[in-house]
């Protein structure tokens, strides 16, 4: 009998196969992509969601602004998402995994710099640190390992320039409130 793929790797598969249509076959997509506000500035006007395509909410995880992004963000999502989708199952960790992709988006457009471009998958994975948080003694993880995960990724967003604090904070609220909720009303 065939094992069924799990959603991670079928993620990592879609996220990495877009980064790399984007980087050598079609590179203005990743703009197109790519999560911004839009609307009117200086030098003209520029789409974004402010102007109706919300679709970037969802297709910001789908690019990434270089190897190294794409590869950390792959290996985080590929250690933390196989151990969540194990424990709360393929449905769940969707809901867990597009819920926190949603509130990261939300919060960089409305909280973060209206003219720039954000890029990444890391506000869901975020959400999937929260996921881990809110299930990890019931998961059987080491609990103190993934509080110090979280609070490491933390401080590296807000050490590192060029990374959007907006987006991972919304990510993490995102995914402790959905994970919390998925958990509270499981029936057993």
């Amino acid at each position: 009998m065939r094992q069924k793929q799990s959603l991670t790797t079928s993620l990592i598969v879609l996220i990495s196969g877009t980064f790399l249509i984007t980087t050598y076959l079609l590179p203005d997509l990743q703009s197109k992509l790519a999560l911004f506000y839009g609307g009117q500035y200086a030098n003209g006007y520029f789409p974004g969601v402010h102007t109706g395509q919300w679709y970037r909410i969802f297709t910001v995880a789908l690019v990434h602004a270089g190897w190294m992004h794409l590869i950390f963000n792959m290996l985080a999502l590929y250690s933390i998402g196989e151990s969540v989708e194990r424990f709360v199952g393929q449905i769940r960790f969707a809901i867990i995994f597009l819920f926190s992709l949603v509130t990261a988006s939300l919060a960089s457009v409305f909280l973060g710099p209206h003219n720039q471009y954000a890029v990444g998958a890391s506000g869901a994975i975020f959400g999937l640190f929260a996921a881990l948080v809110v299930i990890g003694k019931k998961a059987g993880a080491n609990y103190q390992n993934v509080i110090g995960v979280v609070i490491v990724n933390l401080i590296i967003t807000f050490v590192l320039p060029g990374i959007d604090w907006h987006a991972h904070v919304g990510g993490l609220v995102g995914g402790f409130v959905i994970t919390y909720a998925l958990m509270f009303f499981k029936r057993t």
